[in-house]
């Protein structure tokens, strides 16, 4: 069980039981929640 920490709040999520993650530059990141997908996904969007 690998843990990362969620880029947008901090916490430490699961690699193996997360439901949201996406890739950025080539490295998939991975999420708490929803919202903080889309919050990362819309500053990501800015750049």
């Amino acid at each position: 069980m690998a843990k990362v920490k969620d880029p947008v709040c901090g916490m430490m999520v699961d690699t193996e039981k997360a439901k949201f993650k996406g890739t950025y530059q080539g490295v998939t990141v991975y999420f708490c929640a929803a919202s903080c997908q889309k919050a990362f996904e819309a500053k990501q969007a800015k750049h």
